[in-house]
Formats: C-alpha cells, structure tokens, sequence
C-alpha cells in the first residue's frame, strides 16, 4: 500500500501517457463505431433488407469493448510492468477479447437466424428454440477455443461429460423429453409461427413461440396457453394454415316447406355474392354455392351456403353481417323462416272409452 500511495504521489506522471492513450482509444472506438454505423444505414437505404439494423444492434456494445481492450493494451505497454504482470494483462486482455468476441457472434447469429427465418422461404421459423441453439452452438465454438488458447486438452472434458451425461439424462427426462418435441415440432414445419392451431384437447389459438420447454398460443380470448412440447408432439393437431389460410365457411339456413327451394338458392346465392365486395375477409373466387343439405328437417327445409373466407378468424364477422343480410331479404321476399313445430296425434283407446 506504501509503495502504490508512493508511486501514486511522486511518479504520477508515468500515468498521464496510460491515460490519454486510453482515453485516445475510447474515443477512436466512438467515431469509428458512428462511422460503420452510418456505412451501414446508408447501405441499408439502398437495400429492402434490414441486415444494416441486425449488424448496428449486435456491433453496437462490442464495439466499444474492443477499443477499450485496445486501449488497455497499448497503456500498458508505455508502463515499466515486470513480465510477469505484464503477461498477466496480457491474458487477461485476450480472455476478454474472446469472450466479446463470442458473445458478439452469438448475438449476431440469433439476430440472423430471426431474420433470414422470416425470409427465406423453407428456412426454420424463429422460434426461440432455433434462436437459443444458434447461440448454444457459436458459445460452444468461443469456449473451444478460449481451452485450446491455454493449452488445455478438451478430451478429459468430453469424457467426463459423456459419464455424467446418463445421469443427467435420466435425472432431467421430462426436459429433455420437451427439447426433442421442440426440435421435432420445429424441423417437420407442420406448426409454424404464426398459424391457428387446434389440439384434440380443446387448446385453440395462434402459435406465438416455441421455445426449448414449451409452445406458447395465444387464444382469441387474449390469453396464453403454454403446451409442453412433448405433449404436442403427441396430440392431434389441426392447423388452420396449413395448406394454405382461405377455408371454406358453411352456413345452414332453414325455411318454411311452403317456400320455393329455386327461389331460396337464388337469394342466398345473390346476397352471398354482393357481400364478398362488401365484408372483408369475404372471398369472392372462389364463388359460394348453395345445397340443398340436410334437406327435408323436423320443420324446415334445410339449406346450406358454402362459401371461402381469407382464414380462420374471419368466419365471426362474416357469419355476423351475412346472417342479417339473409333475414333481411328474407324478410323482404317473404320467405318464412319457421320455428320448430310437432304435431302430436292422440288415439283413443275403444275399450277404455266402452267400459
């Protein structure tokens, strides 16, 4: 403590040249970083990509780390350090470097990954399962060789892994039950980001992310739903997207036996046809049909308009306006619409009613 608080009084100039040149090399790392960003915005304007945005948001706290590395290196050499604590900062500087350079790499690569998913057609979804082993996998790179820089063999390492491995295994089953499901639910494509899902349990909504543990729907109701992956894996899925979002919406209307089934396939084929312009996510091509089905009912003369919507959740405000529409012109042709009615005989019992 002496001798730093003797240092500190009477050499203190030795400090002025660390200093400046590390406050030299934080503020070159500033204008150097604001002058790549600009190349990239100005690269980017002239592009529809947004690679110019991954690039500024994976460099931007980097960057800085690196001059302040470089700094911190070139101070030290202006120091009379002994070798051995100058081969201490050294390593430590190099330590340093790597670990940002990893970290770096793996911000970058899930950046990418969230990116071209959304791009590149037949590529995974960006998900936060691919997300996450993107940046397992570079991690796993940087402390390979953060090992090898130091000499140390990584066989021992794998070998004590591949031991414990069947204890972890077993230990954390369920888990990895749930990261396998994951996987699989992610590679075969057939639940996708963004599509309207149904199990056979009930569970409906659109899938919002699916990470390693569990898939996450959001229900029209605005809640979250969270599935673990292994038991999506297994349920009985039906995938409103899939293979493509138009579906087709079927409507039963039932009238009077005293109406002209000619006349009612006209009306609802007419009033089906002018609202396709007229309710968004109504299609027009292809045209709706009318049948004749379920036909002859307990009171009513079945029918039933068939006709394409854009997807799944249009079928609630194209259900709301095309019923009003029908009873509306129903109404004005006078075509009844009749309440369920029965007709109950009653026989009379000859020896009861002669006794």
């Amino acid at each position: 403590m002496h001798s730093i608080r003797q240092f500190t009084l009477d050499d203190w100039l030795k400090l002025v040249v660390p200093a400046c040149v590390l406050v030299a090399s934080l503020v070159a790392g500033y204008v150097i970083r604001q002058l790549l960003f600009r190349a990239f915005r100005r690269w980017g304007s002239k592009t529809a990509s947004n690679l110019d945005v991954v690039l500024i948001r994976s460099l931007r706290g980097p960057v800085m780390i690196w001059a302040l590395i470089l700094g911190a290196y070139l101070a030290t050499q202006s120091l009379d350090l002994s070798d051995r604590h100058a081969g201490l900062v050294e390593r430590s500087l190099l330590i340093l470097a790597i670990v940002s350079i990893t970290m770096m790499a793996a911000s970058l690569a899930g950046n990418l990954v969230r990116y071209y998913a959304t791009r590149v057609q037949g590529a995974l979804p960006a998900t936060s399962l691919t997300q996450n082993l993107a940046q397992l996998f570079v991690i796993l790179v940087g402390a390979l060789v953060l090992l090898r820089h130091f000499g140390i063999s990584i066989t021992p390492i794998l070998t004590a892994f591949g031991v414990g491995g069947l204890a972890v295994a077993l230990a954390l089953q369920d888990t990895l039950t749930n990261l396998f499901g994951g996987f699989y639910v992610t590679v075969a494509g057939q639940v996708r980001l963004g599509d309207y899902i149904k199990l056979n349990t009930g569970e409906e909504g659109y899938v919002t992310d699916i990470s390693w543990r569990s898939t996450t729907v959001r229900a029209l109701a605005n809640n979250l739903i969270i599935i673990p992956n292994a038991k999506l894996a297994q349920a009985i899925v039906t995938n409103y997207y899939l293979p493509e979002r138009r579906m087709s919406l079927l409507i039963p209307v039932g009238v009077s036996y005293d109406s002209n089934p000619d006349q009612v396939e006209k009306v609802l084929l007419e009033e089906a046809e002018r609202a396709a312009g007229e309710i968004p996510g109504l299609l027009a091509d292809p045209a709706p049909v009318v049948r004749f089905i379920p036909g002859f009912g307990d009171s009513s003369l079945g029918f039933t308009l068939i006709c394409q919507i854009a997807e799944f959740v249009d079928q609630f405000p194209v259900q709301h306006e095309l019923r009003k529409r029908i009873l509306k012109r129903f109404q004005k042709e006078r075509i009844e619409m009749p309440y369920p009615t029965r007709t109950v005989y009653l026989r009379e019992d000859a020896r009861g009613a002669g006794g």
